[in-house]
């Protein structure tokens, strides 16, 4: 059975691909609750940063640290450079990811930097990205940067 919360995070990459865009998704999640969802919107919006993580840190508003440090951050895909760096930059303690297969982040020094990272390996997150970036490989090379 798998987590709330990841299923929660794919239900967001589910309506990103719906809305046209990049399937991954994201919920930030504190004492046991949701407190933001999000999904990459880098097309819908014309954003060049709104990232799944981005988008759910984005739609929490204003926390506290202390909030930031009790917190968990699921996401359906290992987190970019920029999207580790803000984990890193208010302290989120924890990120469970759904799948590392198709990208992978900069996890070591995730861990390095202390964060403690659960890689489930959720055989639909994988599916679904592997998908999207067989359908669109131009727009998930310009998602990743290259």
């Amino acid at each position: 059975m798998r987590d709330p919360f990841l299923t929660a995070a794919l239900e967001e990459a589910r309506a990103g691909l719906a809305e046209g865009g990049i399937p991954i998704g994201s919920v930030l999640v504190i004492d046991g609750h949701i407190v933001a969802r999000g999904h990459n919107r880098r097309v819908q919006q014309g954003s060049a940063i709104l990232h799944a993580e981005m988008d759910a840190l984005e739609r929490a508003g204003r926390l506290r640290a202390a909030d930031y440090r009790r917190s968990t951050l699921y996401t359906t895909l290992s987190p970019c450079d920029m999207c580790s760096g803000t984990a890193l930059l208010y302290g989120i303690p924890r990120i469970v990811i759904g799948e590392n297969r198709t990208f992978q982040g900069p996890e070591a020094y995730l861990r390095e930097r202390g964060v403690t990272l659960t890689v489930v390996d959720d055989p639909e997150c994988f599916q679904l990205m592997t998908d999207f970036i067989s359908a669109q490989p131009e727009l998930w090379n310009e998602d990743i940067g290259d």
